[in-house]
Parts: C-alpha cells; sequence; structure tokens
C-alpha cells in the first residue's frame, strides 16, 4: 500500500501527486525545482521525451515501470516549457531559482549598503526575476518583446525607488540610534522587492488580460480565451511572488542578528559572509517551494464562472488553466 501511494499509476500530463491538497502541490514542486535536474544532459532529455511519446503512442517497451515513466515526465516538466515545448534556460528555470538566485539574496541583504550597491543588487534581482517571469509565463498567447521591456523598467523603478527611499528616510530619522538603524535597514529589501515582484508580474503578463490565456477541457482540448481566468492567474502569481520574499527578507536578518552576537563570531568576524551565505540558501531552498505550493501551476475555475461563449462551448464543469510559475 506504501509503495502504490508513493508511486501511482503513470498519467501522461498529469502530476503525480494530488494537487488538491496543499501537500500533494509541495510535493510536486520539490520535483520541479529538483536542482539535480540542471545537470541532465541532453542525451537523457530525448530519452525521457522519447520514452513519453512511446507512452503516448502506445508503444511502451517491455519493463519499463511507472516510477521510470514519473521520472522522465519529472525531467520534462523541469526544462521544456509546457506551452512553447522549448527548453527554459538554465538560470532561469525553477530548478536553478534557488541557485542562481541566492547570491542575489545575501547581496540585498548585506549590512551597511551605499546608495550604489543598493541600485544594483535591486537592478540585478529585478533583472534576474524578470527573466523567471518571462521563461515560466503562460505563452499560450504571443508576448511582444514590448511588453517585456515595460515590465523589466517598470520592476526595476520600483524596487529600487523603494529601497533608496526607505533607506533614506531612515538615516534621516533621528528617533533611531545607529544599531536600530542598522536592525531596521536589513528589512528594508523585503518591502521593496515584494512590491517590486507584483509590478513585474503585472506589466509583464498584463497583456493576458487583454487577450486571455487558453483554458483546457478535462482532454486537454483548447475551449477558448478566456480574460477572467487570465486575472485569476495573474493574482495568483502575485500572491505567489508575495509570499516567496517574505520569509527569505526577514527570517536572514533576525537569525543573523542573534548569530553575531556568539563568541565564535565575535572572535572570527571573517565567517560573516559564509554563514551569512548559507543561512540565505537554506530559507531560500525551504521558502521557494512553500510559496509556489499555495496554487496549483495547472489551476481549475468552474466554466459558469467564466465568459459566457465559453461556458457554452463546453460540456465541461470544471475547465484548467496553465497560471505559470
Amino acid at each position: 500500500m506504501a509503495e502504490s501511494a508513493s508511486r501511482p499509476v503513470f498519467q501522461l500530463g498529469k502530476p503525480r501527486y494530488e494537487q488538491s491538497t496543499f501537500l500533494g502541490r509541495l510535493r510536486h514542486f520539490i520535483d520541479i525545482i529538483d536542482p539535480s535536474t540542471l545537470f541532465v544532459t541532453e542525451s537523457r532529455l530525448r530519452e525521457c521525451i522519447k520514452l513519453l511519446d512511446d507512452f503516448k503512442q502506445g508503444n511502451l517497451p517491455p519493463g519499463i515501470t511507472d516510477h521510470q515513466l514519473w521520472e522522465a515526465q519529472k525531467v520534462k516538466q523541469a526544462i521544456i516549457h509546457p506551452d512553447t515545448g522549448e527548453k527554459i534556460f538554465m538560470p532561469f528555470r525553477m530548478s536553478g531559482y534557488v541557485p542562481f538566485g541566492t547570491p542575489i539574496v545575501v547581496g540585498l541583504l548585506l549590512p551597511n549598503q551605499t546608495l550604489a550597491s543598493t541600485v544594483f543588487w535591486q537592478w540585478l534581482n529585478q533583472s534576474h526575476n524578470a527573466c523567471v517571469n518571462y521563461a515560466n509565463r503562460n505563452a499560450t498567447k504571443p508576448t511582444p518583446t514590448s511588453k517585456f521591456i515595460q515590465g523589466y523598467v517598470g520592476a526595476v523603478t520600483s524596487a529600487v525607488s523603494i529601497a533608496v527611499g526607505l533607506n533614506v528616510l531612515i538615516e534621516k530619522s533621528s528617533k533611531f540610534n545607529p544599531a536600530t538603524r542598522l536592525f531596521i535597514q536589513r528589512f528594508i529589501p523585503f518591502p521593496a522587492v515584494a512590491s517590486a515582484n507584483i509590478c513585474n508580474v503585472a506589466l509583464m503578463r498584463h497583456n493576458e488580460l487583454s487577450e486571455g490565456i487558453d483554458v483546457l477541457d478535462s482532454k486537454g482540448n483548447v475551449v477558448g480565451s478566456s480574460r477572467i481566468a487570465a486575472k485569476h492567474a495573474l493574482i495568483e502569481t502575485a500572491l505567489t511572488r508575495v509570499a516567496l520574499p517574505l520569509p527569505i527578507f526577514v527570517l536572514p536578518p533576525i537569525i543573523m542578528a542573534f548569530l553575531e552576537k556568539l563568541p565564535l563570531m565575535q572572535a572570527h568576524r571573517r565567517m560573516m559572509l559564509p554563514v551569512h551565505s548559507l543561512v540565505c540558501l537554506a530559507v531560500f531552498g525551504l521558502s521557494l517551494p512553500l510559496a509556489i505550493s499555495l496554487f496549483p501551476q495547472m489551476s481549475e475555475i468552474e466554466a459558469s464562472h467564466l465568459e459566457p461563449e465559453i461556458a457554452m462551448a463546453t460540456d465541461c464543469k470544471v475547465l484548467t488553466y496553465n497560471k505559470g510559475l
């Protein structure tokens, strides 16, 4: 029974774990962001795709297990975009988000930031986020390059403005002593990044609100393009992008404020940056799957809640759409 629960019968294009529960989505996204998939070779990827194609056509070689099929689908989902069918550039895959994003988080949380360093790290962070948003967008409709540039500029501008503005306000405030001011400044990245993330998602994917995104029936057939589904997708993605930086930019400053007072750290100041980096890596690695598990990637919506022409075009009561990551 335990083996059956952990290795259910393979279903092509379906999640291995139940998506109606948070735990099921968490296990699913832990697979999606598994950094080991970054090291999958081109030949291994082709093997996985061929295995899935053979399953679809009913030509599976003898001896292939459900476990092998689930692993093949895991590799394909981690590397190939579900809408375009193209490979996602390694640094912008969800499996690369923590390895490539951790150095940026460390930079954002460094104490005693100057104006130049604040601008640099916020720019680098939003550049990375913009590329991740674009690479993992719902791509059922083409996105003009101008929209990408608009979202990128808007996100960078909002992040830098908020971070610099808050820093200036705290520097000019006479209510805080130097130690308190330094402690508060460590939390500035969160409101800056959270606000910019919302701006980034809204601007990068604004065209989805006007053109809609594809909604699918139970057989995976496109029923139509829905602006209502697009609105739901953007709201869910934006909430995820606010939840994600909360622990990443709040917990490390608290943890480091405690660790810095330890005699060992006081005696070995050079350990500060490596320890800080490990703390950020651990918190980031735990936060990402928890945040993106808030909503399923393939979300469901009742047909009656969509546009009348879509509701009348299908007998299915519940339709699905790719909300993007």
